[in-house]
């Protein structure tokens, strides 16, 4: 009797874990099969399967809207502000674990205020100072503000992660003739590369969702991003949702197979950030 009470004791949580991982994968199922359903069997049964499935919302997206242009747009954009985040964030992380300097902790709060701030509050004063200075509307526009709020996560994370590195290294590299630009660029940073990886696809993620900055900043499709541009597909009276959960599949895929090729990594990044820093 005890043995089946045990048994049913370790069987409870498994189902637990199981019920929570299916209300976690049930609604990108439901936006799967809900993109293959016409506008009437949607509004009919919202959560039935499709009688019979079409990919014609596919090909009317592909060939009636500029999601190519949107998606291509938000890479732009995602692939320049990493390279940024990532790049400043070494550098100043680095700097800022490795050097004692006048005004270094106000520098280092100055980072962490940036972390605090929540980024709704800056929507008004961003959008008047870019207006001001003409900086709207543009391809680089979206750059300069998504930098910007990712960079101090970056620094805080590869700051705590390079003071787990042993000095003895970079004073051994020193010993052996390397200037600190070979030190830093061929020695630490191949050695930051898990919380690197790990801050490289959280903020691809922040990147690639981001709605608020690119709704006020960017006027012109040409210049929209995904996350903006589905809401076209919504009508002043009327919202056709299984093209537009088609439009959410579409974008949703690149950041998907990303994580999938990356979960280790990241894994791996988090797991050394909490042990290590």
């Amino acid at each position: 009797m005890k043995e089946a009470g045990r048994k049913i004791l370790r069987i409870i949580p498994n189902i637990v874990l199981i019920l929570f991982s299916l209300s976690c994968i049930f609604p990108a199922i439901w936006l799967f099969y809900s993109s293959l359903k016409d506008k009437a069997e949607f509004y009919q049964s919202p959560i039935a399967l499709p009688k019979s499935p079409n990919f014609q919302h596919y090909i009317s997206i592909f060939t009636n809207s500029k999601i190519l242009t949107w998606m291509g747009n938000t890479i732009r954009n995602s692939f320049l502000s990493l390279v940024f985040i990532l790049l400043i964030g070494f550098v100043v992380g680095y700097f800022l674990s490795r050097y004692k300097f006048r005004g270094r902790k106000a520098l280092y709060g100055y980072f962490l205020v940036g972390m605090l701030v929540p980024v709704h509050a800056l929507m008004v004063p961003m959008y008047v100072l870019f207006t001001k200075m003409g900086l709207t509307d543009n391809w680089f526009t979206l750059v300069l503000p998504y930098t910007a709020l990712s960079l101090p996560i970056a620094i805080f994370l590869v700051e705590s992660y390079v003071k787990s590195i042993p000095l003895e290294v970079e004073e051994a590299a020193a010993i052996d003739g390397s200037s600190l630009h070979r030190t830093l660029f061929s020695i630490i940073l191949p050695m930051c590369k898990p919380i690197l990886v790990t801050v490289g696809i959280i903020q691809f993620f922040y990147v690639w969702n981001e709605f608020t900055f690119s709704l006020i900043l960017i006027d012109s499709e040409k210049w929209m991003t995904v996350p903006v541009g589905i809401t076209l597909f919504k009508g002043q009276f009327t919202t056709d949702y299984p093209k537009m959960m088609t439009a959410m599949l579409i974008a949703i895929l690149p950041a998907v197979v990303l994580y999938f090729s990356f979960s280790k990594q990241i894994i791996k990044g988090m797991i050394a950030g909490a042990v290590k820093g």
